[in-house]
């Protein structure tokens, strides 16, 4: 039976036309599906379902989504990222160039991203706090440790041992705002060309007025990153503060300015 599926132009381009047909024909689509955004599952045999493709340095991936969660697209991302989505689709039994339903890019969904206005050096800056929901180890490796702030550290993030002045720019890394919207934070290319997404939002986030004043008044934005456990969902921003207060007073805090790219 065929497919409800959306396969987009540029998804075509990277695969070819007699891949794309043979997805359209349900000859290599899922049935059903865990949705590579959402995380619930879908059914191309009952919903739209868009095609997404991630591109890394030398590996592509292709996953499916609902497309009320995703357009049908080209995602580029790092090649570790996508090295982590391949162990996921063997640890279920499937083959990475099939495209299982179980694809999934791991790094980016794991990482909770909240946004926040921070008093810095008696000045409000837009902030963004990133905590990842399971603890990170270096790619490659197996144990139990937590390896998230060495791996940002590595890439230029400062430890913060108090929110006494605003950390040094980060200079190749964005944050990529849009009509007003958060879209993702960009990183550089390990092949030197375009930035990748490091993490990707579903869906655009909604940002305040008074955020988004900030970050145009500012052309930046301060990123925090913790280790699982360290700062938490906080319902306002004081308290979101004091996790983080909390979080630099015990060496569980890194953080970086980066350039806003967008408006």
């Amino acid at each position: 039976m065929p497919r409800m599926l959306d396969v987009s132009d540029a998804v075509r381009a990277e695969i070819g036309d007699e891949e794309a047909d043979r997805l359209l024909a349900g000859e290599n689509a899922p049935g059903s599906y865990d949705c590579t955004s959402c995380r619930t599952p879908g059914d191309s045999e009952q919903e739209r379902t868009s095609t997404v493709l991630f591109v890394g340095d030398e590996t592509a991936v292709l996953a499916f989504a609902h497309a009320s969660c995703l357009p049908s697209q080209v995602v580029q991302v790092t090649e570790e990222q996508l090295q982590g989505a391949v162990r996921s689709i063997g640890a279920v039994g499937g083959d990475p160039a099939g495209g299982e339903p179980h694809t999934s890019v791991p790094e980016q969904a794991v990482l909770g991203v909240t946004s926040g206005l921070v008093l810095v050096d008696g000045e409000l800056h837009p902030a963004l706090v990133v905590e990842p929901t399971s603890p990170i180890v270096r790619p490659g490796t197996t144990g139990m440790g937590d390896d998230f702030l060495p791996l940002l550290i590595e890439q230029g993030f400062m430890p913060v041992t108090e929110l006494a002045s605003v950390p040094p720019v980060l200079h190749g890394w964005s944050v990529l705002l849009a009509v007003g919207q958060l879209h993702a934070v960009l990183q550089p290319s390990a092949a030197g060309g375009q930035p990748v997404a490091w993490w990707q939002a579903h869906q655009p986030l909604q940002v305040t007025d008074s955020w988004r004043a900030a970050a145009n008044k500012h052309q930046q934005v301060l990123m925090f990153a913790a280790p699982v456990g360290s700062i938490g969902r906080q319902p306002r921003e004081d308290l979101l503060r004091d996790a983080l207060d909390k979080a630099a007073a015990g060496g569980r805090l890194v953080a970086a300015a980066l350039p806003l790219a967008g408006t």
